[in-house]
């Protein structure tokens, strides 16, 4: 949710434009960033795993590289597992 890698700012972060318009759709929306400790509605990154059916990575944090998705399918915009 933070606006770029390895930070806890979230000032203009698109993650947030992103959720707001998920919401329109998705049954739930679950969000969750290391690094941001300002957002009451962030969740553990094993929870969201455990619970989503599609994630998407808006922001490519060094604590995510070695996560197991355990097959879930995962938006990476930023090719950020290929590498």
């Amino acid at each position: 949710m933070a606006f770029k890698a390895n930070s806890d700012d979230t000032r203009s972060s698109l993650s947030y434009k992103l959720k707001k318009v998920l919401k329109l759709k998705a049954k739930q929306v679950l969000t969750c960033d290391p690094h941001v400790d300002t957002d009451s509605e962030l969740v553990p990154v094993e929870r969201v795993i455990a619970q989503s059916d599609l994630l998407i990575l808006c922001v490519p944090h060094r604590a995510y590289k070695k996560l197991e998705f355990g097959g879930k399918p995962v938006v990476d915009i930023w090719n950020f597992y290929r590498s």
